[in-house]
């Protein structure tokens, strides 16, 4: 949380890159696309409205490219996304550690007209979407912690230039795609010490539905996208500073339906102010 009256601000550069995928179940590689590569520039800014309510909005500009083939490559803004986070409950346990509640809502919205019928060189769906999450959250009186948090992402339709498409067994003669929510769940366990704080995560995506791709074919926008991820970083924040902090964090993908299995660096910068 951040503390009533901070503001926030920084950005955030991440490299994700793959040269094998599954398509459903079959792992394979593409000699059509080579190594994929999505590069993302983020802004991020929150701001503390109340010890117990904090607000944070990011917008990414997203660049891909395909190292073999002729598919063509994709950038742009692609969606702005804003969240608040409430503290429910906070608890002492008898001088062992203090356990943290939270509930969050977070909104999503395409701030470009880019298209979602080019994966896997989209910049995004292409579609609003809303999510729901709750996270425990337990800080021990010794340097460790750990956090436990579930996620239901409602996702709405996205519409295709073309009056027709075909996808999971099915001929749709519309422009409309459904596409299916999502749940996501996250373990963290780490270490927190000084200006330094270590975690590490274990992460999984569900797709409530949705289709895989077809043999020898493109990716779908409403593809069935599940995958287990493996996530380490530090976030560096010294006093001497003066606000300033650094983060990094490296990402692989251990397994995965209908999606690269990628390895994803992430570095950035924030600075915090107290109004």
């Amino acid at each position: 949380m951040l503390p009533r009256g901070t503001l926030t601000s920084g950005v955030f550069y991440s490299h994700d890159a793959w040269d094998q995928y599954w398509e459903g179940t079959l792992k394979r590689s593409n000699g059509n696309i080579g190594t994929l590569t999505t590069q993302t520039v983020t802004w991020v800014a929150g701001y503390g409205i109340a010890d117990r309510l904090s607000v944070v909005a990011a917008l990414p500009y997203v660049w891909t490219h395909a190292s073999q083939g002729v598919l063509h490559e994709m950038s742009g803004i692609q969606d702005l996304s804003a969240a608040a986070k409430y503290r429910l409950v906070s608890t002492s346990i008898a001088g062992h550690g203090v356990l943290n509640t939270f509930i969050a809502g977070a909104a999503a919205l395409p701030m470009s007209r880019y298209s979602p019928d080019f994966m896997p060189l989209s910049i995004g769906t292409a579609g609003s979407r809303a999510s729901a999450s709750l996270t425990i959250d337990y800080e021990a009186t010794s340097p460790w912690f750990a956090t436990a948090s579930g996620a239901y992402t409602f996702c709405n339709n996205v519409r295709l230039n073309r009056d027709s498409y075909y996808t999971n067994g099915q001929l749709y003669l519309t422009n409309e795609v459904a596409m299916p929510n999502v749940i996501d769940y996250v373990l963290t366990a780490g270490v927190a010490r000084g200006a330094w704080r270590v975690p590490l995560s274990l992460t999984q995506q569900v797709t409530l539905g949705g289709g895989d791709i077809r043999r020898q074919d493109m990716p779908f926008v409403s593809n069935r996208m599940d995958f287990v991820r493996l996530e380490a970083g530090a976030m560096y924040a010294p006093r001497a500073l003066h606000g300033f902090s650094l983060r990094a964090s490296a990402a692989h993908v251990l397994s995965g339906r209908n999606v690269g299995q990628s390895t994803t660096i992430t570095s950035g910068l924030m600075y915090a102010v107290r109004l």
